[in-house]
């Protein structure tokens, strides 16, 4: 290799970029990645984190209201968005830092820049050109807002970070895990909240009882929940904007936000003119290893339009570290991987939903489901009510789906993730004492069967 000038050039410092760099530098490897917005992608700068951080806030106007049952009494508290906002904003800035750093300790090249393939060996980075033995390209996504009049006047979820103040109310158009976090980031803040959504039931894809229960929640929070609309205008106002609907009916409010998808960012990139096929839609095709049609060119995390997470981004990362620089090639195995809908209520899942599993099991499945009052809203008299359920292979009684709606739910399936990937059954879980009192032991105690 020392006709290169590096062993790999990875395109992106987002955490799937930012871990194969920093592997493949530990294996040994003269490694360079470049990025030209802000280390740390998507996640960092204009997702996952500042949005948990969003949501901590959101939930202290419930706080508030719930603590007054349990004898504790003050002024009425006032939110102040600017410091919220401003203080986020500092926090990120210091992940950024740490994000170079750890790359720099790793003994990365680290460039700020442009930067487009020029050959299946060869990479221009701000009029300069690169030689080197494989390229990456992990430069995830961007949120998508259709082509319908006035779609100048909406924002999206990277916007929403940066308001300089909130609005009175918002429409929020979209039904998947963004447009739901939002709607109650939002609301929790205090602004009048609409949700759209052009199905019949938001987040397609999760299992259709937590769809449902949510839905509920939300509405009795007192989100406006809006399904099978769509919008087919947005004009400026003198009071904000008015959006109109595909049924006639229009909305005034102070905001539109948008989360309808992101698109990969793949477009200018020179993929086409190194010989990398790409898809009609923008995503990259690549192999079990993440390899694409060219030999030396690899592609991981938002561009492959697979499960758009940031801990399989970084999963995907590490094994191009070690496919090109470890113990040989890897892959990455896609099953039980757990997720979360930051909404108010939160909701988690891992494994199968009902209806994948009833497609998938011949044999038929077992359904244990449990709805409750968590034992802290007895006193507080907060309607939020939790739903837990497992979905059970009936004729191995191994648990293969695990779904809940309620508080600290990613944090509770994070732990009976672990137990899914062991291949536990039912019997394993009914044979488990749980902690009392809590929730999470709940998934210990269900032994009648919903279905």
């Amino acid at each position: 290799m020392g006709s290169f000038d590096y062993d790999l050039v990875v395109i992106g410092g987002g955490s799937g970029g930012v871990r194969a760099a920093r592997f493949s530098a530990a294996a040994g490897a003269r490694v360079a990645i470049v990025e030209e917005r802000d280390w740390g992608g998507t996640c960092v700068n204009v997702g996952c984190i500042p949005k948990k951080l969003f949501g901590y806030a959101a939930h202290y106007s419930e706080e508030f209201r719930d603590a007054r049952r349990f004898g504790w009494s003050s002024m009425e508290p006032r939110f102040d968005w600017p410091t919220l906002r401003d203080n986020k904003t500092a926090e990120i800035t210091r992940l950024n830092g740490i994000y170079v750093n750890m790359l720099k300790d790793a003994g990365c090249s680290v460039l700020e820049g442009r930067a487009r393939l020029a050959g299946p060996h060869e990479v221009d980075i701000n009029g300069q050109r690169f030689r080197t033995a494989n390229i990456l390209v992990a430069t995830g996504g961007w949120p998508y807002v259709p082509d319908i009049p006035g779609r100048d006047h909406a924002i999206t979820s990277n916007e929403c970070f940066f308001l300089d103040e909130l609005p009175r109310s918002i429409v929020i158009v979209g039904g998947g895990y963004i447009a739901a976090e939002f709607a109650g980031i939002f609301h929790g803040l205090g602004v009048e909240v609409t949700q759209l959504y052009r199905g019949e039931l938001f987040l397609r894809g999760f299992d259709d009882d937590i769809r449902r229960h949510l839905a509920g929640e939300m509405r009795t929070k007192g989100i406006d929940l809006r399904f099978s609309s769509d919008v087919a205008a947005i004009t400026r106002t003198n009071g904000g904007f008015s959006v109109s609907l595909t049924d006639g009916v229009s909305l005034d409010t102070g905001l539109v936000m948008y989360a309808t998808g992101r698109r990969p960012l793949t477009s200018g990139l020179g993929l086409e003119e190194a010989g990398v096929a790409v898809n009609n839609n923008g995503t990259i095709p690549v192999d079990d290893h993440f390899r694409t049609n060219v030999p030396s060119v690899f592609a991981i995390g938002d561009v492959l339009g697979r499960l758009e997470l940031t801990p399989v981004a970084t999963t995907e990362g590490m094994a191009v570290a070690a496919t090109l620089f470890g113990d040989g090639p890897k892959s990455v195995d896609y099953t039980n991987i757990p997720s979360a809908v930051f909404s108010q209520p939160e909701l988690a899942t891992v494994g199968l939903t009902e209806s994948e599993a009833r497609r998938q099991y011949a044999d038929g499945v077992d359904i244990y489901m449990a709805r409750f009052r968590p034992l802290r809203h007895t006193i507080s008299l907060n309607e939020e009510k939790t739903l837990m359920k497992l979905v059970v292979a009936s004729a191995t009684d191994r648990v293969v789906g695990v779904h809940m709606v309620g508080e600290d739910a990613a944090e509770i399936l994070q732990g009976l993730a672990v137990a899914l990937k062991a291949g536990a059954t039912k019997a394993d879980f009914d044979a488990t004492v749980g902690i009392h009192p809590t929730s999470a032991e709940e998934f210990v105690t269900m032994r009648q069967k919903a279905a």
